[in-house]
């Protein structure tokens, strides 16, 4: 940020460079005097400044710049411009130790104020007669004052900056190492619990979104329904991490609907930092039994036969081809038909009459195109495992088959 201080234009004043000449001389053998009486009037405006700054280091840095400021005096009244370096080294300084500015600022003032003092005690105990000319350096002091204090603000607010990115890449690079897993090694968990500012052994649901397309105005809550919530883009999608308290995972499906419009996989509740990989992995579950156009939030207790399908693709796929394999046979139309007559039965927990009504035919129409279905596959509705084959063959076929593979299979 480039300096706000208005330039002043010096001229050359031989008179007043011998007399702040001889009154640097006579400051230089206060030094000490005066790093001490400064440092106190600080500490007096503001007694918290050694709760960020060792009582030495603050004397050290107070006699450092005093003693380049008093040394430059007579070059100052000959226009020469301040050196700004050792300012610049107390704000970098400063943020790190995380000083408000504010109180740096104040003290910079207070400086001023005590440098323009002594100044005149000075040369008013020496030499009273040369007051008069040295009030024509009050500009320059205070014109150097505001060059320091924006040089200092200015590196300050840097590496305020700074400091705030290397923070915000610490807590995503341990949000990462968490989500992917890497939570049992117990300095892990506790270093991303302070980091984080949540309890190392609280209850976590993880939820994993899937936009269908990205929102640039979105913005991602730091509560969901009054649960603490951390977000973390990623290339694939996005997870957020959500501390329940004593909520269940139906309060965040609850809490992200208003506010998310694609699909997205919500884990169960799990204990503590450390289980936050085999939650992520739950919840990428869940997702994975949405199909791809699916815009729905999806928890995975609720769709946990479909998830079984999903986590095993091979042994799913084989199951879906050995079930539905001889409505290979059919007319395309014809098998759409008994497929979709099977699966709106499923949802009707088994009503034919629900099922008709939703598929706008006759209840005799689904009863035998049921009956049809039981005698290709060799399957019976009445047999609670058929229909548990026929109900995860059917989700092999939605959510894991190919679509070459099902076009083979089924056409």
């Amino acid at each position: 940020m480039p300096s706000t201080a208005t330039t002043v234009t010096t001229a050359p004043d031989e008179e007043l460079a011998a007399v702040a000449e001889a009154t640097s001389h006579r400051l230089m053998e206060r030094l000490t005097g005066l790093t001490d009486r400064l440092v106190g009037e600080i500490l007096a405006d503001d007694p918290a400044y050694l709760g960020f700054v060792p009582h030495d280091e603050l004397w050290q840095t107070v006699r450092d710049i005093l003693d380049e400021s008093i040394d430059a005096m007579g070059r100052r009244a000959l226009g020469e411009e301040p050196e700004l370096a050792k300012a610049i080294a107390i704000g970098r300084r400063r943020a790190e130790q995380g000083l408000p500015l504010e109180s740096l600022l104040r003290a910079f003032r207070v400086g001023g104020r005590v440098y323009w003092e002594t100044m005149i005690e000075v040369v008013s105990d020496d030499e009273p007669s040369a007051l008069p000319i040295l009030l024509r350096f009050a500009s320059i002091v205070w014109h150097s004052n505001e060059l320091q204090s924006n040089a200092v603000a200015d590196a300050y607010r840097r590496t305020e900056s700074e400091l705030l990115r290397r923070s915000g890449e610490r807590v995503q690079a341990l949000l990462d190492a968490l989500l992917d897993g890497r939570g049992a090694d117990g300095g892990l968990a506790k270093a991303a619990a302070a980091a984080l500012d949540l309890p190392m052994n609280g209850r976590y649901a993880v939820v994993v979104l899937r936009w269908p397309r990205r929102d640039p105005g979105f913005e991602r809550p730091e509560e969901l329904g009054g649960m603490r919530s951390v977000w973390r883009m990623r290339t694939d999608g996005e997870i957020v991490v959500v501390e329940l308290g004593d909520r269940g995972t139906g309060a965040v499906a609850a809490a992200l609907e208003p506010l998310f419009r694609g699909a997205a996989g919500i884990s169960p509740a799990v204990e503590g930092l450390a289980a936050l990989g085999r939650a992520r992995w739950l919840a990428e579950i869940a997702l994975q039994t949405c199909d791809s156009g699916d815009r729905r939030i999806t928890r995975l207790d609720d769709r946990l036969p479909a998830a079984l399908v999903v986590s095993q693709p091979e042994l799913s796929g084989y199951l879906g081809a050995s079930v539905l394999g001889p409505l290979t046979d059919l007319d395309p139309v014809d098998r759409e038909i008994l497929l979709e007559t099977l699966a709106t039965w499923l949802d009707c927990e088994g009503s034919a009459a629900r099922t008709a009504s939703r598929l706008y035919c006759h209840r005799n129409t689904v009863f035998n195109r049921l009956r049809r279905l039981e005698q290709l596959t060799s399957r019976s509705l009445h047999r609670p495992r058929d229909v548990v084959e026929l109900a995860l063959a059917l989700d092999a076929l939605n959510l894991v088959t190919s679509d070459e593979a099902r076009d083979r299979l089924l056409n």
